[in-house]
């Protein structure tokens, strides 16, 4: 299921491509940058922290926002056959990207923001494409089983676009270490978030620092990119030493990252932000 959400929220549209409407009559603006956000595991479009992300390009009032709710395809517990529907899922996905481009988006104005197997699903895409997307944004791309079964095919890669942004909060346990993209980005450290440490079970702390990730990059969408400057740091995500931050040669994080930014950087970030995850 994919669908176009308004400009104001009022509603969501069922995106058919097969439609006798031409994307435009079914809620497309030509005129606008589109980007399409894609759910993880045991997820829906519908629920936070996915829906952050959602609003703050919303609120841009200059992109399409297309969902992709595959959460029939992906229920608690069956981990492993959400793997294995997350290659149906990028095909389903892939057939909309061209339908995009068919319809007069050009590549350049169109990418995937994925969170945990949701990154994986944009980078699988590429193989169902004639060519590279443009973009790509990982946000804390799953690593359980997917870093020891899921071969490069079926995983997000640097390979998968012209740019692969990642960002990394839950480094080595639900999500993959760096390096992965063509840019990396480790947030408080990148492996466990501080303010998680409340949730009790190491579990619990894992699977809220994982969801930081949409709430980190959903704020820098709004931002005009000052306020989330990273630093270089090395290819592995390591917990900062006092007095980080003040280089002089540093990227923002997230929606105003340079394209032609390279490496591995870090940066600290206050998360004791809301971050709520259904």
């Amino acid at each position: 299921l994919l669908s176009v959400v308004s400009s104001d929220k009022s509603y969501a549209r069922r995106i058919h491509i097969h439609s006798p409407l031409t994307l435009q009559e079914q809620g497309w603006n030509p005129r606008h940058k589109s980007v399409i956000i894609i759910h993880g595991f045991n997820g829906t479009e519908s629920k936070t922290p996915m829906t952050f992300i959602r609003d703050a390009y919303l609120n841009r009032r200059d992109y399409n926002v297309f969902t992709v709710d595959w959460e029939i395809l992906t229920p608690f517990p069956c981990y492993l056959s959400a793997i294995s529907n997350s290659r149906l899922v990028a095909q389903c996905s892939a057939q909309f990207y061209s339908y995009l481009t068919r319809s007069g988006a050009t590549a350049q104005s169109v990418h995937c923001v994925g969170h945990s197997l949701g990154a994986h699903i944009c980078g699988m895409m590429t193989n169902h494409l004639s060519e590279k997307m443009h973009k790509i944004i990982g946000l804390d791309p799953a690593r359980p089983l997917v870093d020891r079964y899921g071969s490069r095919a079926f995983r997000l890669t640097r390979d998968d676009a012209h740019i692969v942004q990642v960002i990394h909060t839950n480094a080595g346990l639900l999500g993959e270490t760096p390096q992965v993209g063509h840019v990396d980005f480790c947030v408080n450290g990148g492996r466990m978030q501080p303010s998680c440490r409340k949730e009790g079970r190491m579990i619990r702390q894992a699977r809220c620092s994982h969801f930081l990730s949409s709430c980190f990059f959903a704020a820098t969408i709004s931002d005009a990119g000052s306020r989330h400057k990273a630093a270089p740091c090395t290819a592995s995500c390591r917990p900062l030493p006092r007095g980080y931050g003040g280089r002089s040669f540093t990227v923002s994080m997230g929606h105003h990252t340079p394209e032609t930014a390279r490496g591995t950087y870090c940066i600290r970030m206050d998360d004791a932000q809301r971050c709520p995850f259904d």
